[in-house]
């Protein structure tokens, strides 16, 4: 069948690309609403009790409950709350952590934004998160948000600069910050059997990144921005329905933006070992898979960890992370400087 004559083949690819945009996107939020099913059904197997198991089968419809729940909730602002901070924090939150997944290629083929600084838009995306829970924790006008906005800038911050130190040995290794070029360096092997992903070659900065993203999402052990048995719940404490829905809905979407930025960075992203042109199905299935494991090591993490004081996790981020971030960094330099074309002892 031919197309008329007025559609030109660059209408298509933008259609194409607002069609793929889309999909992305609401994949993204039907992933991270699944995944509060996920962790709680994953939470009740690791410590041997019952999980969700009466809405639907295996409680999958206990997702649905908790929206209409939120949904039905009375939309209450307090009077003593800043209302145009207040309302506009949840929103920034959301679309802050939506923004931070744009850049990430699920395959060679399928992405929504192939920036030449798509690392550093991932960065700068970060910290303007963090106004989220500065505006919700000062415009409600309570004690308790106001230390929970405290401690989050206090502790996003600060960790932001070690994951994006860490992060430079990537970007020194594959001499790009575009996703798909760091994926595309990783799809070699060492020695013919063993990938070239930089978990193995960074795994100094790997070590910097877990703890580092956990903190900059606000999760279990680093959850002490809205630590319940002191601050009651922190920055979100005044919040209700909807607005308290767009936090909790955009922490799990910085859970799974992160866990797919750590398997793009370090685990080769799409990439199959030892498999040659896997196609973009396989490709899809290895990046949704590596992307799903580290999603469930985060819910291991909060079953297992317990929550440490708030200067000893500041100190640890100071004093253990900063300097093993510095020393890969300035290990990575003299590895390529020595290993240069040209280079002289």
């Amino acid at each position: 069948m031919d197309l008329p004559s007025w559609i030109t083949q660059e209408m298509i690819d933008i259609a194409i690309k607002v069609v793929q945009t889309i999909v992305i996107l609401l994949g993204l939020v039907i992933s991270a609403a699944w995944m509060i099913w996920l962790e709680r059904r994953l939470l009740a197997l690791w410590q041997d009790r019952y999980g969700p198991n009466r809405v639907g089968p295996f409680g999958l419809g206990q997702v649905i409950a908790d929206m209409l729940k939120i949904f039905f909730k009375e939309d209450w602002t307090p009077p003593f709350a800043d209302k145009a901070m207040f309302w506009i924090a949840p929103a920034i939150a959301m679309a802050m952590m939506m923004l931070g997944f744009l850049v990430i290629p699920l395959t060679d083929t399928i992405w929504v934004g192939d920036l030449n600084i798509g690392l550093l838009f991932f960065l700068a995306i970060a910290g303007l998160a963090v106004y989220a829970v500065i505006l919700g924790g000062w415009a409600s006008n309570s004690k308790y948000a106001l230390l929970g906005g405290v401690r989050s800038t206090a502790q996003t911050i600060s960790y932001e600069v070690f994951m994006g130190i860490s992060l430079m040995g990537v970007v020194m290794l594959a001499g790009s910050f575009n996703l798909r070029e760091i994926v595309h360096d990783q799809q070699a092997t060492w020695f013919g059997f063993i990938p070239q992903w930089n978990v193995f070659a960074q795994f100094l900065a790997f070590l910097v990144w877990v703890p580092a993203a956990l903190a900059v999402t606000h999760r279990t052990p680093f959850d002490l921005p809205e630590a319940e048995q002191e601050l009651v719940q922190g920055y979100h404490t005044e919040y209700s329905s909807m607005k308290f829905g767009m936090f909790m809905v955009s922490e799990y979407v910085g859970i799974v933006m992160v866990s797919a930025l750590t398997t793009t960075l370090f685990f080769g992203g799409w990439d199959v070992p030892f498999v040659e042109n896997e196609g973009w199905f396989l490709s899809f299935l290895s990046f949704t898979g590596k992307t799903f494991f580290f999603m469930c090591a985060y819910i291991l993490v909060r079953a297992a960890l317990p929550r440490p004081r708030y200067d000893q996790i500041m100190a640890a981020g100071w004093k253990v992370c900063l300097p093993i971030s510095l020393v890969n960094l300035l290990g990575t330099a003299a590895v390529i400087l020595w290993t240069a074309p040209g280079a002289t002892a």
